[in-house]
């Protein structure tokens, strides 16, 4: 589920969606989880999880907790810095940064978390688990891996011009 709003200019991208069922004594109570991505396209970018009754409840659940604890994306020429690989549980996910043009080479949920972040260019590969939850958490571990050159050389003392040489 995709929607921007012209207010906020915000990226929503429902992830997963999961119907739970509980075996009470009258029969089975559903309930429902989703996951989603926030994004503002242009260097942050969070996830959330929710879980209600209903669906629209939990995909606002979600969607609020996502805009919450957005986390922000070093970006240089629209793809990231340098090559890092993300692990969270069972699942590992390569993230290369990719030259100008090259698109979005990635699967379900970790092209949802690179278009809400305004990433244009990356190469990816999902390595391990399926499970697309503990897919999304890899990438955002890969991002927390993400170092910022500008950072990186005012740590050191030099211009960012003296870094690159």
């Amino acid at each position: 589920m995709e929607r921007d709003r012209a207010d906020r200019e915000m990226f929503e991208k429902l992830v997963r969606l999961n119907r739970i069922a509980k075996v009470v004594k009258g029969g089975r109570r559903f309930s429902f989880s989703a996951l989603s991505v926030v994004g503002d396209r242009n260097g942050n970018v969070g996830y959330g999880f929710g879980k209600a009754n209903y669906v629209v409840d939990a995909i606002n659940k979600s969607m609020e907790k996502g805009r919450k604890e957005m986390i922000s994306i070093p970006l240089k020429r629209n793809t990231i810095p340098h090559q890092v690989i993300g692990v969270y549980k069972g699942a590992r996910v390569l993230l290369k940064p990719a030259s100008p043009g090259t698109g979005i080479i990635a699967g379900g949920p970790v092209r949802a978390v690179m278009e809400g972040a305004g990433v244009k260019d990356i190469l990816s590969k999902s390595l391990g688990s399926k499970n697309a939850m503990n897919i999304v958490k890899a990438v955002f571990n890969g991002i927390d891996q993400l170092m910022d050159a500008r950072e990186i050389a005012a740590n050191r003392g030099k211009t960012l011009k003296d870094f690159w040489g």
